[in-house]
C-alpha cells in the first residue's frame, strides 16, 4: 500500500507510549477508510469483533444534582422538568438488576445525581454493590465525585467500575461545566485507581466542541498512568432548558472518527455507544462496532433520557451478526 493511501503508522496491539496531539491528529485527519481499517484491525486483534458487551444504567437517585453540567437535565440549575428523589431503596435497585440481567445485560450501572456521596448513603450503596453482584454481574457506580477514603469503601464493598467521565477536553471544560474543575475529575479518578476499582472514562461529543477539543480528550484518557477499562462515548443528547439544548448535532462521519481513534489510543479498553443512540441510523452504529465499539447500553432509559429497546438492538444485532458478550469472555483477548 503507498504512501498516499496509507499515511499513518501502524499501531501495535497495546502499545502503551505516552501520546501526543499531533499523533493523535494524524489518525482522526487520515482519509477515512484508512482510520477505519487501522481501527479495526486493532479492535480484531483485542477483542472478538461480533461481540458485544451489554450493561444496564439505573438512576438510583434522581435530579435535583447542584453541578450546572451545561448538558444535564438532572441539574438544579435548568428547569428541564426534573423532579429531585430521593435515593432508591435497595430491594427496588436489585430487582431492577434481576430483570436486566434476564435481557441479557453482564454488568449493571447505578447512577446518582450528586455532587458526590454523603457517609449516610455510603450503608445503602454498599447494599447495592452487594446485591447486584450476587447476581452474578459485574457492578459500576457513578456517584460524582469521591475521596479517597470513599473509594476505599466502594472496594469494599466489591465494586468492579467506577464511572466519572472527564466530559471534555482540559480548554472546553469551562464552557460546559463551572461548579467543579477538570483536575476534580482527574482526582477522583486518582482515588478510584488506587482503591484498586476499574475505571469507567469518557466523554460527550456534539457539546459544541471543536475536532481538537475531541483529540485532546481521548490524549487526556489514554495517558492516564493506566487508560480506562471502559471508554464511554456519549453523542449529546440537546435537553430543553439546558444551556446546550440548542447546540448543532455532530456530523456522523466525525463522531465515527471518535470512535477509531479511541479504539486506536486505548486498544484493550471497552470503548461504548453510549447517550445518543436514538438519534443514530443503524448503519451509523453499523460503523461504529466496525471502528471498534464493543459495548452499549440497553434499555428504554438511559437515566433520563431515551434508548433504544431491547427489540430494535436485538434486531440489529441479528442483522449485523453480533452477539452479546458474555461476563467471562469481557476482558481483552478472549475471542
Amino acid at each position: 500500500m503507498s504512501a498516499q493511501t496509507a499515511p499513518i503508522q501502524p499501531v501495535r496491539v497495546g502499545e502503551s507510549a505516552s501520546w501526543t496531539r499531533k499523533k493523535a491528529r494524524e489518525f482522526y485527519d487520515a482519509p477515512f477508510n484508512d482510520l477505519l481499517f487501522q481501527a479495526h484491525a486493532v479492535h480484531r486483534q483485542n477483542f472478538d469483533p461480533n461481540r458485544v458487551q451489554l450493561s444496564r444504567l439505573l438512576s438510583i437517585k434522581t435530579g435535583g444534582c447542584p453541578e450546572d453540567c451545561g448538558y444535564c437535565s438532572q441539574s438544579a440549575h435548568y428547569a428541564s422538568g426534573i423532579k429531585a428523589s430521593k435515593l432508591m431503596d435497595v430491594d427496588t435497585v436489585i430487582d431492577e438488576a434481576k430483570k436486566a440481567r434476564d435481557a441479557g445485560a453482564t454488568r449493571y450501572c447505578m447512577g446518582a445525581a450528586w455532587r458526590g456521596p454523603k457517609a449516610r448513603d455510603m450503608v445503602a450503596i454498599a447494599a447495592m454493590i452487594e446485591g447486584v453482584k450476587a447476581l452474578g454481574m459485574e457492578t459500576c457506580m457513578t456517584l460524582g465525585m469521591l475521596d479517597r477514603h470513599q473509594a476505599e469503601q466502594l472496594k469494599e464493598a466489591g465494586l468492579d467500575y467506577y464511572n466519572h467521565n472527564i466530559d471534555t477536553s482540559e480548554r472546553y471544560y469551562s464552557e460546559i461545566i463551572t461548579t467543579r474543575g477538570f483536575s476534580d475529575r482527574l482526582d477522583t479518578l486518582a482515588h478510584v485507581r488506587e482503591a484498586g476499582i476499574k475505571v469507567c472514562c469518557g466523554g460527550i461529543v456534539g457539546m459544541g466542541e471543536t475536532a481538537l477539543d475531541r483529540i485532546d480528550l481521548l490524549v487526556t484518557l489514554a495517558n492516564l498512568p493506566e487508560p480506562p477499562e471502559s471508554v464511554p462515548i456519549n453523542m449529546l443528547i440537546p435537553i430543553p432548558s439546558t444551556p446546550l439544548a440548542d447546540a448543532d448535532p455532530i456530523d456522523p462521519i466525525e463522531f465515527v472518527r471518535t470512535i477509531a481513534l479511541a479504539r486506536i489510543m486505548m486498544p484493550m479498553s471497552h470503548v461504548r455507544l453510549s447517550a445518543g443512540r436514538t438519534a443514530m441510523t443503524d448503519e451509523m452504529q453499523a460503523l461504529c462496532f466496525f471502528a471498534g465499539t464493543n459495548s452499549i447500553f440497553i434499555g428504554d432509559t438511559l437515566l433520563t433520557a431515551d434508548n433504544p429497546g431491547q427489540h430494535k438492538d436485538a434486531t440489529l444485532f441479528r442483522r449485523l451478526g453480533i452477539k452479546p458478550m458474555a461476563i467471562e469472555a469481557a476482558e481483552p483477548g478472549h475471542s
